[in-house]
């Protein structure tokens, strides 16, 4: 089929390349000329794995090509795929305007009848909105039918997500759309799902938030683990294998962040609060990501007491490892509060220090490798799970600071080897049981 996709982010981008690659023509059309560019010359414009080997294939198979045309784009398109940014904007709800200005562009430069599938991520009722939109911007007498199409893909694993999804949710009210969705993605042998618009918009917002909710819980329970003296890994392979609740995002550390979590938790909140609906829980998991994030520089606080002048290395900068997202990474909450303490911070990340250096403060020291960035360290912090930092090489590197202490925001790192290397090592989740706990349970005893 020949499609176009407005926007060539992670999700425009991905879902162009991959849909190429299981045998249709596919057009990118974006506004950033400077993007675009990069595009055509074989240039993916951010880190994401096996990407870039997909999009020089299929440009070479010449099934894959981008614009800054509409016109062009739209010209014999029989689909259309909105994949624009939806950002937070300053009310907390999703800033709309580059999807209106995408669909007012379907409304100007369609000629020929036409599948509009929307992608973004977007509050329920958008693409009702949407519809209402395009049909009052049509400059030619064509039919428009609509989908909502949500994408589920992480990011550093979004081709294979692509490829392997768990399901496809196709949201429409009529046969004929819903057919020729399907037909898009029949290659993939994916389970679809039909629904409703509404429910399929949906279904991307709870999907987020529940995972959200998991994060934090699990969070929770680390911090209390650490009072009490359990072992958070054990506890939460305990708990994962129950099929009822599965292993997956039960892994304590530092919070979530990206550009999807902390995003789709405030627009959820905000869509409730305007329903006058409150989501208590909800609330409760937003609390728990922004308290979580400051958790290392607790520790930190509590070893020290004053960390003016002190040196800490920052070591992963994106908010997940295998991506060089920095949006609402907790690297970005922890430098600020340990410059804001007086202490000197020198970062350093595998991936993402260009996006890094323009989103950090200006105190903040870049450094070329680990090695530099630990090299007169009073203390590290471990910030994302780089798989070079559980390499044997990098314990050797610890050697370097001036005080082997190390701040593991991931539990990533092998507490046995850090203390082969006498390393002062504190993860998140472990802890011995506090003295005014064993005498509460001493106490409560002794009353039975």
């Amino acid at each position: 089929m020949k499609i176009a996709i407005v926007g060539t982010g992670y999700v425009g981008l991905v879902t162009g390349v991959c849909l190429a690659e299981i045998g249709h023509c596919v057009t990118c059309v974006d506004i950033d000329h400077g993007k675009i560019g990069q595009l055509q010359a074989g240039r993916v414009p951010f880190f994401e794995p096996g990407l870039a080997e997909l999009l020089e294939k299929q440009q070479q198979r010449e099934r894959l090509s981008f614009t800054v045309s509409h016109a062009d784009a739209f010209a014999r398109a029989e689909v259309i795929f909105l994949a624009v940014g939806t950002p937070q904007g300053a009310d907390g709800m999703p800033d709309l305007r580059a999807l209106t200005e995408a669909a007012c562009a379907i409304g100007r430069y369609v000629r020929q009848d036409v599948l509009v599938v929307v992608k973004s991520t977007v509050p329920v009722g958008t693409t009702h909105s949407l519809q209402s939109l395009i049909a009052g911007q049509l400059a030619h007498p064509v039919k428009v039918r609509f989908a909502a199409n949500p994408e589920f893909l992480r990011e550093g694993s979004a081709v294979y997500d692509t490829f392997h999804g768990d399901r496809i949710v196709i949201g429409t009210e009529e046969g004929e759309a819903a057919r020729m969705l399907e037909e898009v993605y029949r290659p993939l042998s994916i389970p679809i799902l039909h629904t409703d618009i509404r429910s399929a918009e949906m279904i991307k917002y709870a999907s987020n938030a529940f995972l959200a909710a998991k994060i934090s819980f699990i969070n929770e329970i680390a911090n209390l683990c650490e009072r009490l003296g359990a072992t958070i890994e054990d506890v939460a392979r305990g708990m994962g294998m129950d099929q009822r609740i599965g292993e997956k995002f039960l892994r304590a550390g530092i919070g979530y962040g990206g550009s999807c979590f902390p995003k789709d938790v405030k627009a959820l909140l905000k869509m409730a609060e305007r329903s006058g609906y409150s989501f208590s829980i909800l609330q409760a998991v937003e609390q728990v990501n922004g308290r979580q994030q400051l958790l290392l520089i607790e520790k930190a606080a509590k070893r020290w007491g004053d960390l003016r002048g002190k040196r800490m290395a920052l070591l992963g900068l994106a908010f997940k490892p295998d991506t060089d997202d920095m949006r609402e990474a907790p690297s970005l909450v922890v430098a600020r509060a340990l410059l804001e303490r007086g202490a000197q911070v020198a970062a350093y990340d595998p991936v993402s220090m260009g996006n890094a250096r323009t989103l950090l403060p200006g105190q903040v020291q870049f450094a070329a490798s680990a090695e530099a960035a630990l090299e007169g360290a009073d203390a590290a912090f471990v910030l994302t799970e780089w798989e070079e930092f559980t390499r044997p090489a990098f314990a050797r590197q610890l050697q370097r600071m001036k005080a082997k202490v190390v701040f593991d925001g991931r539990n990533c790192l092998d507490a046995s080897v850090m203390r082969e290397q006498g390393v002062e090592y504190y993860p998140i989740g472990r802890g011995e049981v506090s003295e005014p706990v064993l005498t509460s349970i001493h106490e409560k005893r002794r009353e039975r």
